[in-house]
């Protein structure tokens, strides 16, 4: 049995590799369905509790992460973590810092760091990666 998401599920992204990723936004409400194992909460103050794991990464709305070495930890272990488990990656929107974690994420997979944010916005949402400092992070994010 599968512990990953369903591929036609709402927000979800297919990496390269396969690994299934969900994007939300947090501002709406959790859809039907499986629940994550393990989610990225991308936010500006502490977000809820949850009842499954999850990581807060500090990233005011339209920013970037308050820090670079707690991101790339954070989404190296949810790209690693998204091989077999249910990953979500979550903001306010879901669309500038939730796309601009799942860009990295497909770095981390493998997809050029200069393509991925098309990748992302072809795949996952076309308005995501909102900022031009967000595309600069995902261009110099290093796998």
């Amino acid at each position: 049995m599968s512990e990953t998401w369903n591929p036609a599920d709402t927000g979800v992204l297919r990496l390269p590799s396969g690994r299934l990723v969900r994007g939300r936004a947090l501002r709406r409400p959790l859809p039907a369905g499986a629940t994550p194992s393990f989610a990225v909460y991308l936010l500006g103050k502490r977000p809820p509790e949850v009842s499954w794991e999850a990581r807060w990464l500090r990233w005011p709305d339209f920013r970037l992460p308050s820090s670079h070495t707690q991101a790339r930890a954070v989404l190296g272990e949810a790209w690693a973590r998204a091989g077999d488990e249910r990953v979500e990656i979550a903001c306010g929107g879901g669309r500038g810092r939730s796309g601009t974690a799942l860009a990295c994420l497909a770095v981390l997979d493998g997809v050029p760091a200069g393509q991925a944010v098309a990748f992302v916005r072809r795949h996952y949402d076309r308005h995501a990666v909102e900022t031009p400092w967000q595309r600069r992070y995902v261009r110099r994010f290093v796998a």
